[in-house]
């Protein structure tokens, strides 16, 4: 059953520009994404989602304050096909959360979540499995295999910039971030030890990051002196995979060639994650929107909607964030 988040989500893909909570309403009620169940204010209820969305650090959508104080919504995926000058501001709310402890997860189960936020943010991702290459079973690979890549594209909107800036450097259309993930970091010693391994397989990557599902409070000093000591983002992860926060921006690095050409003789899927990036780059226009759907579909999977979400975590025991009342 369709929730009215995703049939506010579902309005804004369509619609693709900056639109208030009257438009986005109409254009459920007309295609009929959600039944309000003779609800006489309807625009009043997808105005408070709305809210819900911005307060709640949804990642996805964003907005901002127009004369007379109306607030236009638009997806977070959209913000380089809107006028830069249109976007003069921007609000986000927080909420404090606790996390209520249940049975244990894998820490693959986490993937998804990662791979969904993101594909919200037009990156597509794919897990590196070290056990499948040449020298899996050597305990040391975990310190040169990522366990997540991601490559997220220029959008160029002609075809002509897009020719231009080819001809000239063709890696700077794309963008590769590595990623090393973990269950929980709770001391110092776990930091460092999940840090520099983050550090150690993603030296290759134009970024690389460091994320985790559960991180102390006491560690945030200590997380910011090593990102501004060696420049790996940090990740912390959320059940909802569209709450998920970059806590510490990544320092951009030139891409290093001759570790790439190391992970894909030694591992399969790495190579062929490059090879659909070189496919997707060289693909002639009339069969770019097929190769594009070729690499989405060679990538991690990712949740469609948040009902895929909830129902993921629950059954595999991925602990939840509960709001409570006083919290509020």
């Amino acid at each position: 059953m369709t929730t009215i988040r995703d049939a506010i989500l579902k309005s804004l893909e369509d619609l693709g520009n900056l639109s208030n909570s009257t438009d986005i309403c109409n254009h459920i009620l007309s295609n009929k994404y959600y039944d309000f169940g003779g609800a006489k204010t309807p625009t009043n209820t997808v105005s408070a989602q709305l809210g819900d969305f911005i307060r709640n650090g949804d990642t996805r959508v964003k907005r901002i304050k127009k004369e007379g104080g109306v607030y236009f919504y638009y997806l977070a995926k959209n913000e380089q096909n809107i006028e830069s000058d249109i976007l003069t501001a921007t609000e986000n709310g927080t909420h404090q959360r606790k996390i209520e402890k249940v049975k244990s997860y894998e820490e693959r189960d986490l993937h998804k979540l990662l791979s969904s936020y993101l594909k919200s943010t037009a990156v597509y991702s794919k897990t590196i499995f070290h056990e499948q290459s040449t020298y899996g079973k050597d305990s040391n690979q975990i310190w040169t295999h990522p366990d997540m890549v991601g490559v997220r594209f220029l959008n160029l909107q002609t075809k002509a910039s897009q020719n231009f800036l080819k001809s000239i450097n063709r890696s700077d259309i794309f963008k590769l971030s590595s990623f090393e993930i973990k269950k929980e970091i709770n001391s110092d010693a776990e930091l460092k030890k999940a840090f520099f391994q983050a550090v150690s397989n993603s030296s290759w990557a134009n970024y690389g990051y460091l994320a985790a599902y559960e991180i102390g409070d006491s560690l945030t000093e200590e997380m910011e002196r090593l990102n501004q000591s060696f420049g790996i983002g940090i990740i912390k992860l959320n059940a909802n995979p569209y709450l998920t926060k970059v806590l510490f921006q990544p320092r951009y690095n030139h891409l290093d060639f001759k570790t790439i050409d190391k992970l894909c003789k030694i591992n399969r899927e790495f190579e062929k994650f490059i090879e659909q990036i070189e496919k997707l780059m060289t693909a002639e226009e009339r069969y770019y929107k097929a190769t594009e759907k070729e690499l989405d579909e060679f990538c991690d999977d990712y949740f469609l909607n948040d009902a895929d979400a909830d129902k993921y975590c629950k059954d595999r025991n991925i602990p939840v964030e509960i709001i409570t009342a006083d919290m509020l």
